[in-house]
């Protein structure tokens, strides 16, 4: 339709008035305590969090952290002193938005959630993002729930965890076979908040052989 249809083509490429581009690290499962500590600092200071988990259960045959486990987990040896809250698309539609109502409202410093809060949610007070086993999600997914924070005045951060082997790869140049795809996707998103060059890599790992990092 653009071509031929006539239309005009409008490119956002900025962020909206006083928001600050979200920093982007990723993190290896050894160095989680310290991210537990940022989020707390972030807490104390008056802002909110969220946490995100691959899975809403533990399973058997997939080998990513679930939600339900580790909310308990946080809540009784990391977080015990701050407000946590739960949040998964297994619950019933007015169960979710009483959670989110809660968070919104900031009776949850920490809100615990798989990709449930991936769109619609719009709570400028949260500043930090943790998402666990990262390497599991796609990059047009990572980059919608990293839009969760940021949407305030206040500088935010994402936190991408992922496992600990994959530090040998994240700083080489690899071929996108199966194995590199992931190391591929976290580097892009440690890189760049750029949602046109963001996908453009995901064009090109979907679609082409080789690849190397950081083109």
């Amino acid at each position: 339709m653009t071509l031929y249809g006539d239309l005009d083509a409008s490119v956002i490429d900025q962020l909206p008035a006083q928001r600050k581009p979200i920093k982007t690290r990723v993190v290896f499962e050894s160095k989680l305590q310290e991210v537990f500590g940022f989020i707390r600092t972030e807490v104390t200071q008056g802002r909110q969090a969220y946490v995100v988990y691959p899975l809403v259960e533990k399973s058997d045959k997939v080998d990513a952290k679930s939600a339900v486990e580790h909310y308990q987990y946080l809540c009784d040896n990391v977080f015990p002193d701050l407000r946590v809250g739960l949040l998964h698309g297994q619950m019933a539609w007015n169960e979710k938005e009483d959670v989110m109502k809660a968070f919104l409202s900031r009776e949850f410093d920490v809100l615990v959630s798989t990709t449930v809060i991936e769109v619609g949610i719009d709570v400028p007070n949260a500043s930090v993002m943790l998402i666990e086993n990262a390497e599991r999600f796609g990059l047009s997914q990572l980059h919608q729930l990293r839009g969760r924070v940021g949407r305030g005045a206040d500088q935010s951060y994402c936190f991408l965890a992922t496992k600990d082997h994959f530090k040998y790869q994240l700083h080489r140049s690899v071929d996108a076979d199966e194995m590199a795809k992931a190391p591929i996707r976290l580097k892009t998103m440690e890189e760049t908040t750029d949602g046109f060059r963001i996908a453009e890599v995901d064009l090109r790992l979907r679609y082409e052989r080789p690849i190397v990092t950081g083109k």
